[in-house]
């Protein structure tokens, strides 16, 4: 998994009935743009580190 500052992180629900989470990746810790990313979500605008599991996947910015 791959992404650049400003690209949308999704992470499904992974029982049944749980909310997808979407957020956005504002700051990188590798120059790859490999994970952890710092994500601040939608909704409740807190930040968190977050290192993606198999549930998450990057929608690219629409600027790339």
């Amino acid at each position: 998994m791959k992404a650049t500052i400003g690209d949308k992180l999704i992470v499904e629900g992974t029982r049944n009935g749980d909310p997808r989470k979407v957020g956005l990746i504002i700051e990188l810790r590798n120059e790859d743009g490999s994970p952890p990313y710092m994500v601040r979500w939608e909704g409740d605008e807190h930040q968190s580190l977050v290192f993606p599991g198999p549930d998450a996947h990057v929608i690219p910015s629409v600027s790339r």
